[in-house]
């Protein structure tokens, strides 16, 4: 599925959640003034409403502290963080439309948008609507065109849902781990993950760390970005957390609960594992999903499988639970869909380099963990290229995130994705101290540092790489290329061992029509690691298509 097709669902879902039936629920919103909400800038980032305030940590990352009921929670993150969450919208949607530049397209695509999501708001709770429509009033009218700013911020809740579901754009490719007893140097469950949702780097730059006290339920932390109230990646006080990695799936007809809202249901009333899969039986989904929970209380973590039709429950057989984006369950060994899924694609290879780290430690630490989420090695250690799907760190992570729920403790990545050092925090600390001191409650002496590879000339080299890339390719789709083969040389030699650059000069040289050089190249990205069946029968394509084309020229 090509990038084009993703936008336009992805619009498809944006205009389609025009709708009355809010303002018909809910009538006061109508009347409420928001302005009237007193916010207070003050120096070094901090900006206070109320019990609830926004402060940047010192190394980048936004925290934002919210209490109160649910219409209270989305006008104060929206009053808070409204820069940011404009600026975020800006970012998300104008990468869409740069893939759909044609005015009848777009058009067409509003047409057809009302449907697709035409029962979203049945499958959401009242609460939870109230809190994204009140959030809603602190966007601009830039895109009104899309539809209202209700209409487009309930869209943006889905957006984890459509980029799993159209997963061979490689949006997604999320890789975690649990282990207790005795894996772990303390005895205790330890918890990591990256969340590899990728739209591009502006889309990860605003990284933010919430910390919620809700009238009704359990306090929580999540981490996303501005203007999100479904979780990604969480854990609440009682020591329960979720994160939630992307099984295969079919690009869903219709929308139903999105995915980051079931996970904020479950950290929001959920206590122990039983409760949990009791919350989320009941729910509807419509692409499939695994969550990894955790309990301080059941001291070990399981897995939940979800699909449209069914779940499956995963029970570790040993003190150690692994996912990356494939289902395990028995109810899914037989399964079309996850069976290609497993053969094709690059999850079962993090899979199994996931299982020889934990094998080559003998007691794993947070730091542990965090050098496990930053490994860009594939299988024993062999060089694969920097951005390779098939490494646990494919350098385009929007967070990695670390938690000791029985001790409440969670560590988050600053950026560049999970290589920026990772910040402590305890949540026992968080929610029983006074906030209206205003502080960040990170905790400096258990920083894990960032990665020495962020200051080091390869990740230099791989940001030239990068910018290289998207440049080759914007040339490729208008097919006008001006690029000498000494540039390619140089372009490749910025990361030699990744099949990638490679496989774009081949194409490059392809299109100028020489052939015999173009089939080098392509062979030569061919004794790379290719991270999925799929680019790899392309690549052959192109050597038997170089061939011929070549011995028609002799």
């Amino acid at each position: 599925m090509n990038k084009v097709l993703f936008s336009m669902i992805a619009l498809f879902a944006c205009y389609s959640c025009r709708s009355t039936k809010l303002i018909y629920r809910y009538p006061e919103l109508s009347r409420y003034n928001y302005d009237t909400l007193n916010l207070l800038v003050e120096q070094d980032s901090l900006r206070t409403l109320s019990d609830s305030y926004l402060r940047r940590e010192k190394f980048g990352n936004w925290e934002i502290y919210l209490s109160g009921e649910p219409r209270q929670l989305g006008a104060s993150m929206g009053r808070l963080s409204q820069d940011l969450y404009q600026r975020q919208e800006r970012i998300f949607i104008n990468k869409l439309l740069e893939d759909i530049p044609s005015v009848r397209k777009r058009k067409w695509i509003m047409r057809f948008v009302r449907w697709y999501n035409r029962n979203l708001e049945q499958y959401i709770p009242d609460p939870y609507l109230l809190e994204i429509y009140a959030l809603s009033n602190y966007l601009n009218d830039d895109f009104d065109y899309l539809g209202t700013a209700y209409q487009r911020t309930l869209w943006m809740h889905a957006a984890h849902d459509i980029g799993h579901a159209l997963q061979d754009l490689a949006i997604v490719g999320c890789s975690s781990l649990a282990v207790w007893g005795d894996q772990t140097a303390d005895g205790k469950l330890l918890i990591g993950r990256n969340l590899d949702f990728y739209m591009n780097d502006a889309f990860a730059e605003q990284k933010m760390i919430y910390f919620v006290r809700p009238a009704d339920g359990i306090p929580y932390m999540s981490v996303a970005w501005p203007g999100m109230i479904g979780v990604l990646s969480g854990m609440n006080l009682e020591g329960l957390t979720v994160t939630l990695n992307a099984g295969k799936s079919s690009v869903p007809l219709s929308a139903k609960t999105p995915i980051s809202l079931v996970a904020r249901t479950v950290l929001q009333h959920a206590s122990t594992i039983e409760e949990a899969i009791a919350i989320v039986r009941k729910q509807k989904v419509f692409v499939s999903e695994s969550l990894m929970i955790g309990s301080a209380k059941d001291k070990r973590a399981i897995i939940l499988e979800l699909s449209p039709r069914k779940m499956e429950i995963v029970e570790p057989s040993s003190n150690r639970l692994l996912c990356t984006n494939h289902f395990q369950g028995s109810g899914f060994e037989q399964d079309r869909r996850n069976k290609k899924h497993i053969m094709g694609s690059h999850s079962l290879y993090r899979y199994q380099k996931l299982e020889e780290l934990l094998d080559g430690k003998n007691k794993v630490t947070p730091a542990d963990v965090a050098g496990m989420l930053r490994d860009k090695s594939g299988k024993n250690g062999i060089s694969i290229g920097f951005g390779n799907d098939k490494s646990l760190n494919h350098l385009l992570a929007h967070h990695g995130i670390i938690f000791q729920p029985e001790d409440r403790r969670v560590y988050v990545s600053n950026n560049p994705g999970q290589m920026g050092a990772f910040i402590a925090y305890d949540l026992r600390t968080v929610f029983s101290k006074s906030w209206q001191d205003h502080p960040s409650f990170g905790i400096d002496s258990l920083r894990i540092e960032a990665d020495d590879f962020i200051h080091s000339r390869n990740y230099q080299d791989f940001y030239l790489f990068k910018q290289s890339t998207a440049r080759y390719l914007s040339m490729l789709n208008t097919e006008i290329v001006q690029i000498s083969s000494s540039e390619l040389s140089e372009y490749i030699a910025l990361n030699p061992d990744l099949w990638l650059g490679y496989y774009i000069s081949g194409r490059i040289l392809y299109l100028k029509q020489d052939y015999k050089k173009a089939q080098f190249y392509f062979e030569e990205a061919l004794k790379r690691e290719i991270p999925t069946v799929k680019i790899q029968k392309e690549i052959q394509d192109y050597v038997k298509k170089s061939t011929v084309q070549w011995k028609k020229m002799q």
